[in-house]
């Protein structure tokens, strides 16, 4: 993969990062101090939770019912809990509106009211909600949050939960903060601890810990820049720290274990830096492009979401392969020898030859590598089984844990209100004509026939409901009258040529049948009325199909490209072929146990989490292509490693053992410090980050261990030279030392 015995171009850089030590520490230093003043304000920029399907018939749909009906641009809905009162109650309903009235004084609330939706027949008495309309876009609302919530008090013997998307968004802001310290808490000082103990020394400790925290800074100050002319989402921070700390720390490790290994090796730290760089830092370089192959296939698919996070992973990344080969070989340039001081584990402790196990543990594998590609493919497969039973579902306030109040809540008006009512369907109608037409009544009055005798319509109700029985000659008279017509667009159900259709069907919102009903709605064309489908419902179906409508585009991409990137890498046909496929088993492995844990609820005590019996429609493509291009960082450091080995002794078995037993710990330390700072996110708040922590730790558990240590050198072992064969023009030109030979 690399020249070690030349001077390439990693080794002038290297060299050149000796010569500017000093710049390049002042430039990172004053890079750092101005970066973290914008990345502490970076969060509070980010108001989207990226979950829109823009330019979709559901965001459509919803456009053109506000712009025609003037709907309120924001709902937010206050539900109200007593153990002792029976809320239902008229008198308490209107004490519950009394103490709203300084809320009703604010001049972007349009109205506050009881929720007319209909109650389930077991609902308690003891809950009510209110519903407040608001002339507010989404970001505006976030930003009067804190003075909507200083106007609203509990009366005496109830309690208030805010929820809805307003009260969501801002909640999912908070937790979002939370969770990074949290998660920083958790996972620095446990990565610190193992750096110690891999190294031994506190300078070598700290080393790694820079340069992750310098990755995470940098990016969140670049992310503020650009988040005040793009809307980004809101789960943008915690991946930039996740990938941030966990790829910053690993790509440090390798380096600075590898300058310690040169240190020994060259006459003088120049050549140290050097080589480490034309070494190391050659392998993170291909490694960042391998992470970054796997972020920008979710550029594929055209949701916020995938392109925020896409946009944050990529930067981070970048700016950690800069870091490493930049700062970090300058650290390494001014301190040397030093880099060895401060010893927190004597010497005589230290192992003072190079370990055999990995050795021994390669060659006992080599000697029966079929046995081993079996069972270890046999278990793999098998964990991916949960897999063909996953069901998908849009999350909303199910992304927080109930201590939140949008989530508990939300979980309030689902035991209290009928959600097929309450998240029905709404058809956006276009006429030909006014509303009051006789000759619209009669096309809008047989539309709702075609819908009503839709197989699960339960009702269907529109402007005309009011008069049921009658003509539309009789409807358009009575229409005819100004009074009428003011009461009917001030209840927001029509305005000139556009009506509103309210759909409510039997299943309940998330179910299947109702994803079916909704693609037969859409396939009623009626005469003289143009119709838009639209509604919660609508909106997470249109979500979903646009993900997997793209989920072969991000595979073929992300495989494809990443097998051509290691072809070059590696000059070798095999090797990248048998990288791609070990990671799609450890990738398949990992999403089988998330699917097992946060759908099925196995374990789910354990990790803290509310299982709700489904698997965010998001997580297969996030675990997908950010664990991708990371596992892949092994295979890389490792093939890298073999292949130095077999490039001089030219014997595939001996490399393997030898590359082996060189990377094996250090692969492990590094993949335990990557487990342990994903991991810190299973703790965290936010559903979809738990979710992410346990996947990527998952899969580079299994990478790492099972993958890299047991199928490799089998692998390695059974396909023997045919490991190294590739077209002549991509074969290095020097050829074996015959003394070797």
């Amino acid at each position: 993969m690399r020249e070690v015995s030349k001077k390439g171009a990693f080794w002038h850089w290297g060299n050149w990062m000796y010569k500017l030590r000093f710049i390049v520490l002042v430039f990172w230093v004053l890079l750092l101090a101005g970066s973290a003043i914008f990345a502490a304000k970076a969060p509070g920029l980010l108001k989207d939770n990226g979950f829109t399907p823009v330019g979709s018939e559901s965001d459509n749909g919803i456009k053109l019912i506000q712009d025609h009906l003037q709907t309120s641009a924001s709902v937010m809905n206050l539900v109200y809990e007593s153990d002792q009162l029976d809320l239902t109650e008229s008198k308490n309903q209107q004490v519950i509106l009394d103490s709203l009235q300084e809320l009703a004084k604010l001049p972007y609330v349009e109205h506050v009211e009881i929720s007319k939706a209909t109650r389930n027949p077991d609902a308690r008495s003891g809950v009510e909600s209110v519903d407040v309309m608001m002339n507010l876009h989404t970001d505006a609302a976030l930003q009067h949050y804190p003075e909507i919530r200083s106007k609203i008090t509990a009366p005496e013997g109830m309690q208030v939960y805010l929820t809805g998307g307003t009260a969501a968004l801002y909640d999912m802001q908070e937790a979002s903060k939370n969770d990074i310290v949290k998660a920083e808490m958790i996972g620095l000082p446990l990565a610190l601890i193992v750096l110690l103990l891999v190294f031994g020394t506190i300078v070598g400790a700290l080393l790694p810990l820079v340069v992750g925290l310098m990755s995470v800074t940098t990016t969140l100050g670049i992310v503020y820049f650009i988040a005040q002319n793009h809307s980004l989402s809101n789960f943008l921070p915690n991946l930039v720290t996740m990938l941030g700390l966990a790829v910053g720390i690993d790509y440090a490790l390798f380096l600075t274990s590898r300058f310690r290994e040169e240190l020994r090796r060259q006459s003088t730290v120049r050549e140290a830096v050097a080589m480490t760089c034309q070494t190391a830092g050659h392998s993170i370089f291909f490694s960042g492009i391998a992470v970054l192959i796997g972020l920008l296939g979710m550029l594929f698919i055209d949701l916020n979401f995938f392109q925020s996070l896409s946009v944050g992973g990529i930067i981070v990344v970048t700016i950690s392969v800069i870091v490493g080969n930049t700062l970090l070989l300058a650290l390494f340039a001014i301190l040397g020898h030093k880099i060895n001081s401060l010893r927190v584990i004597p010497s005589f402790l230290r192992r003072k030859k190079p370990s055999q196990f990995w050795n021994r543990v390669a060659t006992v594998v080599m000697k029966r590598p079929i046995i081993f590609i079996v069972v270890i493919a046999g278990v793999l497969i098998y964990a991916m089984t949960p897999i063909t039973q996953i069901k998908y579902n849009l999350p909303s306030t199910e992304v927080l844990p109930p201590s939140y109040d949008s989530r508990y809540g939300s979980d309030v008006m689902k035991q209290t209100y009928d959600m097929r009512e309450v998240n029905g369907l709404r058809v956006a109608v276009q006429a030909q004509g006014n509303y009051w037409e006789e000759q619209t009544i009669a096309a809008v009055s047989k539309y709702m026939d075609d819908l009503k005798q839709t197989t699960d319509v339960r009702s269907v109700q529109s402007y005309l409901t009011a008069f049921e029985g009658r003509s539309p000659a009789e409807i358009s008279a009575m229409l005819s009258q100004q009074p009428v017509r003011d009461k009917l667009e001030a209840e927001k159900l029509v305005k000139d040529k556009f009506i509103l259709v309210a759909v409510t069907p039997e299943s309940n919102p998330d179910d299947a049948a109702t994803d079916t009903l909704v693609k037969k709605l859409r396939m009623i064309n009626p005469d003289q009325l143009e119709t838009t489908v639209t509604g919660s419902p609508v909106y997470r179906l249109d979500v979903i199909d646009r993900i997997q409508d793209k989920l072969v585009n991000v595979l073929l991409f992300v495989f494809g490209v990443t097998f051509v990137v290691l072809l070059f890498a590696f000059r070798s046909v095999l090797l990248p072929l048998k990288a791609v496929l070990m990671n799609v088993l450890s990738l398949g492995a990992s999403l089988g146990i998330v699917v097992a844990v946060f759908q099925f609820g196995h374990l789910a005590d354990l990790f803290q989490i509310t299982s709700i019996g489904y698997v965010s429609a998001m997580l297969p493509v996030i675990i997908f292509c950010v664990v991708f291009g990371i596992s892949m960082d092994y295979e890389v450091f490792l093939i890298s490693r073999i292949q130095e080995e077999y490039e001089s002794s030219w014997n595939n078995e001996q490399s393997t053992a030898e590359g082996l037993k060189k990377t094996g710990s250090l692969i492990t330390s590094a993949a335990f410090i990557l487990i342990v700072v994903v991991g810190s996110f299973i703790f965290t708040d936010i559903e979809i980050m738990k979710a992410m922590g346990l996947g990527l730790g998952l899969a580079v558990l299994i990478d790492a261990t099972v993958v890299r240590v047991l199928l490799v050198p089998a692998l390695m072992k059974l396909l023997g030279k045919a490991n190294w064969w590739a077209p002549r023009w991509m074969r290095p030109s020097r050829q074996p030392d015959k003394a070797v030979k």
